[in-house]
């Protein structure tokens, strides 16, 4: 494989290790602190005015399910030296947020705390997520869609909005200081298309303050200082930006086209060197959300864990299942970080870290710190076809238990005819299988009659082709390899 250079790390700091089927890399004899590091590769995050580093400091791990022997807050606190300025956390993970405010009181992050760092706050990045809905609580949930959090703290998704606040700046008791937001704050885990209709109640339906509306509506007040909802008498500025987060394109791509107020910055999303076997996100969400020059970051770049042979099969769900070693022989960590930051449209990656450790080879912070040094364009697509070779020797491959299975191309979506002067057809996208999309053809009485490109559909407004005559249509989507998936027959 060959590298290219950029911003950050060159690779000449490097040093390959000696084995290279192991595809790892040996480096010279530092801790877990920013020492003699250089400084992180970043890159431009989307429309957001941040440059983001390559590697981001992910909320699970040993910050949710905590070994006895870890100190938790002590991997926040090496990341930030390490000059990591992306951090994740959630109001599903557990003491996660409080792990994070620990950490920030050590680094004086806390507005109003005596030697707040302002300087330093400004230049990271913090993102929380609630997997709640609505805007309020006490109000009867729709059929499949996910209302809840850990912890009885109150109602709504504006409760975990504060309550985000009140465990990473407070002291977990509802309150927090003056002064203190989250960068982004997302809809976690958008997983049916009942979720997406509930986040959109107050914009694309009137709002009715006295009753109850989606998520989307109240936090946008949060995000700007307004009091549209009637949530916000204080006009407070809360959150920076808005996101998403998820496991499913359909629904995900869904709520991003129906985006008309431009609300979205964000997305967290899976993607790993098995995403191909599988419903892929990288050639149908993460286009879609580049198109909208959204920041895109990875997750499960080591299928929580499954890669590395964890057990149980769902990845932790104790102390005793986090991971805490670096790799391994069969399936080394360094190809699969290059290999999610060489897909198009990303920016960086959230990883989980189980300990920090003095011994750089056995630091997982570090290790993958450098693996995360790459350019975005630094590996070939025959290169990044090898490495998920490398995806096969876990399980045979079939490690993505999160991700919907493969339903390979399928045929473009509601696809409508319409004849006034002119036949015209209007089609949705297609999804991808394990090939990008490349075009759709017109298929009129029999014969190919015209094409059109496939693009990123990033709004409600259909593809469309006009033809002058005749009387049966098809529209047929055609992917990279050739491969193609006709809708039904369509008589003018």
């Amino acid at each position: 494989m060959s590298y290219k250079t950029g911003s950050g790390l060159s690779r000449r700091n490097f040093i390959r290790l000696s084995s290279a089927a192991a595809g790892m890399a040996l480096f010279p004899a530092i801790s877990c602190s920013r020492g003699t590091v250089p400084a992180p590769m970043k890159r431009r995050f989307g429309k957001i005015n941040f440059d983001v580093t390559t590697m981001a400091l992910g909320g699970q791990a040993s910050l949710q399910w905590t070994p006895d022997d870890v100190e938790p807050e002590n991997i926040i606190v090496k990341a930030l030296d390490l000059g990591i300025n992306y951090f994740d956390t959630s109001n599903l993970y557990g003491p996660s947020q409080m792990n994070f405010g620990k950490a920030f009181r050590k680094k004086n992050l806390i507005p109003g705390q005596s030697g707040y760092d302002r300087q330093l706050r400004e230049s990271i990045f913090i993102t929380s997520k609630t997997l709640i809905r609505w805007a309020k609580g006490g109000y009867p949930t729709l059929p499949n869609v996910n209302n809840r959090t850990n912890g009885d703290h109150g109602e709504g998704a504006v409760a975990d909005l504060k309550r985000s606040l009140s465990q990473i700046f407070g002291s977990d008791d509802g309150t927090y200081p003056e002064g203190a937001y989250v960068d982004m704050f997302m809809l976690h885990g958008i997983g049916t298309f009942e979720e997406v209709d509930v986040v959109y109640r107050g914009l694309e339906t009137p709002l009715d303050r006295d009753g109850n509306f989606g998520a989307l509506v109240a936090l946008r007040d949060f995000r700007d200082g307004t009091n549209i909802t009637g949530l916000n008498p204080k006009n407070e500025k809360l959150i920076r930006h808005l996101g998403l987060s998820g496991h499913d394109n359909a629904p995900m791509i869904e709520l991003i086209q129906r985006d008309r107020w431009d609300l979205m910055d964000g997305m967290l999303i899976v993607i790993n060197v098995n995403d191909r076997r599988y419903f892929n996100t990288q050639y149908n969400v993460i286009p879609v959300a580049q198109a909208r020059n959204m920041g895109i970051i990875g997750m499960k770049v080591f299928a929580r864990g499954a890669l590395f042979n964890n057990k149980p099969w769902e990845g932790p769900k104790v102390p005793g299942d986090v991971i805490r070693t670096v790799g391994t022989d069969m399936v080394p960590s360094k190809p699969l970080i290059e290999y999610v930051l060489t897909a198009r449209g990303m920016h960086t990656i959230i990883a989980g870290i189980g300990e920090v450790n003095s011994d750089p080879l056995k630091c997982q912070l570090l290790q993958n710190y450098y693996a995360a040094q790459i350019d975005a364009d630094a590996l070939s697509e025959e290169a990044r076809r090898e490495i998920e070779k490398i995806g096969t020797r876990a399980h045979g491959g079939e490690t993505n238990y999160f991700q919907p299975a493969c339903r390979g191309l399928t045929p473009p979506g509601n696809v409508k005819i319409a004849k006034t002067d002119k036949i015209r057809l209007t089609w949705d996208t297609s999804y991808a299988g394990d090939e990008p999309i490349a075009r759709y053809e017109i298929v009129r009485d029999g014969v190919i009659a015209g094409t059109v490109e496939h693009r990123p559909q990033t709004s409600k407004v259909p593809f469309a082709f006009e033809a002058s005559s005749g009387n049966e249509f098809k529209v047929v989507a055609v992917d990279a390899a050739g491969r193609k998936a006709e809708s039904e027959l369509l008589i003018s």
